[in-house]
């Protein structure tokens, strides 16, 4: 009985040995009909007159909007132009941005999450530990606050200030001076104790950069480039852009006549050569698409996996010990600033802006993504805050079926 079983048992275990190896299959983007993946093509066209008349107002030269569902792009458009100033260049589908506040979740809090899937951080170590010189907020009595954590940095619970002095640092130090960004906000005034209160800061996201930097020995961008963009093949996406890459990027405002391309917008990460945790990533509507799903796939895209699922449902879920802030870890969920996930996605949705226009949002629920990037600084008075919040209804109003 035992030789004849025996086999059968070798084969069936082999099989199951062969495949402890492989990453599951998660949806690979391609393009299709909205039909296919349950959404109504007619109320997605919508879409189309409203961007085109906040062009009109001047509220954005132009945008480029991707919606993909299921794995499905049902939406890759341009509209306007990509450039105003001093002449006019259309828009296209492969122009890279400048992500400004976008490369917080992306860039940053993910290469902070990948150092901790390994082990070489934790969220509830103190900034202290990283930079010895970081003070803690002071109250009335001159009893010093607990110390800051790399979980209140993540969440804008910090304490520190939404933003400082530009001009009074490069007047003193020159630019760039990365150095002493770092040691102006380690020694800046705390204004509350952690966890206490939700303050949007840019601060907290250099600061965490600034910890990527000094656990991997790499600056954000080469740490954000080995680990997250060239693993994912994401080709378009980059810090510092080079020169050679300048006609394909729009540019941000207007200085004296000329337009700012290929160089951060952001003026602290000026200071910091582009190489900052609050802004300085360039991207593009097809790569933004990839990381995208990749969240929505729990952290792995084309069999390259970034994240765990687990660490994917933390950064993207409230933080337990700080709700009222609306955010997960890098993701804005529910604060005052997410106006971009509309009225009608439901509350599973996350996402991010950034100051030059540009703006993300995912939802697991409908597996659904919504990319609109602009260069609206590149006008005088651009405003797209609620062309994102349209948009992102008119999508969700577009889903008919699971």
């Amino acid at each position: 009985m035992y030789p004849k079983i025996y086999p059968a048992i070798c084969i069936i275990f082999l099989a199951l040995f062969a495949g402890c190896g492989r990453q599951p299959e998660s949806p690979v983007l391609r393009r299709g009909s909205p039909g296919s993946v349950g959404m109504d093509a007619t109320k997605l066209a919508q879409i189309d007159d409203l961007i085109v008349t906040e062009i009109e107002k001047q509220n954005l030269p132009g945008a480029v909007l991707l919606v993909a569902r299921k794995g499905v792009i049902v939406l890759h458009k341009t509209y306007g132009n990509v450039q105003v100033f001093p002449d006019t260049l259309p828009m296209t589908e492969d122009i890279i941005f400048d992500m400004a506040s976008v490369t917080k979740p992306v860039a940053t809090a993910t290469s902070i999450m990948i150092l901790a899937e390994r082990g070489q951080l934790r969220l509830m170590d103190t900034v202290e530990k990283f930079i010895p010189e970081y003070t803690r907020f002071i109250p009335a009595d001159g009893t010093a606050a607990e110390p800051i954590r790399l979980y209140h940095l993540l969440t804008h619970t910090s304490g520190l200030p939404p933003y400082t002095d530009v001009a009074a640092l490069k007047a003193e130090f020159d630019t760039p001076c990365p150095k002493a960004v770092i040691r102006h906000i380690a020694t800046i005034k705390k204004q509350n104790p952690p966890g206490k209160h939700f303050a949007y800061s840019c601060l907290g996201f250099i600061t965490l950069a600034e910890i990527v930097r000094r656990v991997s020995g790499m600056e954000i961008g080469e740490f954000a480039r080995v680990n997250i963009f060239e693993p994912l093949n994401m080709h378009h996406s980059m810090f510092t852009p080079p020169d050679e890459l300048l006609p394909q990027i729009a540019p941000t405002e207007v200085f004296n006549g000329v337009p700012l391309k290929g160089f951060v917008h952001d003026p602290l990460a000026q200071l910091l050569n582009g190489q900052s945790g609050n802004a300085g990533l360039f991207s593009t509507t097809g790569d933004l698409a990839i990381f995208a799903q990749m969240m929505l796939s729990g952290g792995i895209y084309k069999g390259v996996r970034i994240l765990s699922p687990l660490t994917v449902r933390a950064m993207t879920s409230l933080y337990p010990e700080l709700k009222f802030a609306g955010r997960g870890l890098g993701w804005d969920i529910r604060s005052a600033y997410a106006s971009n996930m509309g009225d009608i996605f439901p509350t599973s949705s996350y996402g991010h802006t950034g100051f030059t226009g540009t703006s993300l949002v995912i939802d697991p629920e409908t597996e659904t993504i919504v990319i609109l990037l602009s260069n609206r600084v590149h006008l005088p008075h651009g405003d797209v805050i609620a062309l994102r919040s349209k948009v992102a209804n008119i999508v969700a109003a577009s889903i008919i079926e699971k």
